[in-house]
């Protein structure tokens, strides 16, 4: 009986884990801090990165604007998201941060956490 439920157990823990419930992602506290630490450098306004893309790290808004070519977030999918794309693949020529070392994994899994969160400007 003991063994049933230390199963069950794990099984919710894996099935939470892999929904992306838990803990609410905020975009404040959790994301802009990445994206300031590894993005802000070429992608604010009067920098490389924004004038050839239009991209800005600035604030939510300016995020989920996106680029000069369309929005990179997809709120609920981070499959689907453009961002995530960059980041995760690293592939030339639009493998984020260029020239830089890639970002932590655990970053961006939490990046793609508030994607599927619904990316709220929380």
């Amino acid at each position: 009986m003991l063994r049933v439920t230390i199963l069950g157990c794990a099984l919710t823990v894996a099935a939470l884990t892999l929904s992306g419930c838990g803990r609410g992602v905020s975009f404040s506290a959790d994301v802009k801090p990445i994206l300031d630490e590894h993005c802000k450098g070429c992608h604010m306004p009067g920098t490389q990165g924004y004038e050839s893309t239009g991209f800005s790290v600035a604030g939510y808004d300016d995020v989920m604007k996106g680029t000069k070519f369309g929005p990179i977030v997809d709120p609920g999918h981070s499959g689907k998201s453009t961002l995530v794309v960059m980041l995760e693949y690293g592939h030339d020529p639009v493998a984020m941060p260029r020239g830089g070392a890639p970002l932590p994994k655990e970053q961006i899994a939490l990046i793609k956490r508030w994607i599927d969160q619904g990316a709220k400007n929380n």
